[in-house]
């Protein structure tokens, strides 16, 4: 949880400043509205919000992950979304956070105080839009997720995930995943040992191969997209 001021780091470690993968509409923003963002890092499993606390900052992920997610009242939890490189996250049409949110691995985020950005949107149309183009991703993004946990089986489920990720992570065709079974099963509304049997079934039909515990090679994509149709 950030409490401090944005002068006092978090953690004992300050961020050593590194490149981000297409960090256009953070630095746009930022740069529109007349901003510098700090840095802050967290470590594995360290809250960043947490769940209805006041939504003072909007973050961009400087390198690690984050999940952000919802415990319902029989102790569940349902993650809403996995934030990676470049990723923008916490800005809140209300004034508390809807989701708590966690490092999935050791993470550095930018943020921006969310008061300095509202008064510079009242002040310069850009910025405005560049807000309104994050808010519309993430409603996107939402309306996807809903329809994949209402519509889709398991399977599709899983080769959805599988589909997200090597758009989003894939490196020489290979995806190193951050998060562990047990994440991708509460973002996609299954249980680890469902999760677990639908990446064995994959493995063995040669739909993708394993190159370590959490890297992934897909080797037949269409198969996926004909399952996720």
């Amino acid at each position: 949880m950030l409490t401090q001021s944005l002068n006092i780091p978090v953690t004992a470690t300050k961020a050593v400043p590194v490149a981000i993968p297409n960090p256009d509409q953070f630095c746009a923003l930022t740069g529109h509205a007349g901003l510098v963002a700090s840095e802050f890092s967290f470590r594995k499993d360290e809250e960043i919000y947490g769940e209805d606390e006041q939504a003072e900052y909007v973050y961009q992920i400087v390198r690690g992950a984050v999940r952000t997610y919802k415990l319902t009242s029989d102790g569940r939890r349902q993650i809403g979304a996995f934030h990676l490189p470049g990723d923008v996250f916490g800005l809140e049409s209300g004034t508390n956070h809807r989701l708590a949110a966690e490092a999935i691995s050791d993470t550095t985020v930018r943020l921006v105080k969310r008061s300095s950005l509202e008064r510079a949107a009242n002040d310069n149309v850009q910025v405005a839009r560049k807000l309104w183009g994050i808010t519309a991703g993430e409603l996107l993004h939402a309306e996807n997720h809903m329809l994949l946990l209402g519509r889709k089986s398991a399977m599709e489920r899983v080769a959805n995930f599988l589909l997200e990720m090597d758009r989003r992570l894939a490196v020489a065709g290979l995806m190193a995943l951050p998060m562990c079974r047990r994440d991708i099963g509460d973002y996609l509304g299954l249980t680890l040992e469902t999760v677990s049997r639908a990446l064995s079934q994959l493995h063995g039909e040669g739909v993708l191969g394993f190159s370590g515990a959490r890297q992934i090679v897909l080797r037949n994509r269409q198969r996926l997209r004909n399952m996720d149709a």
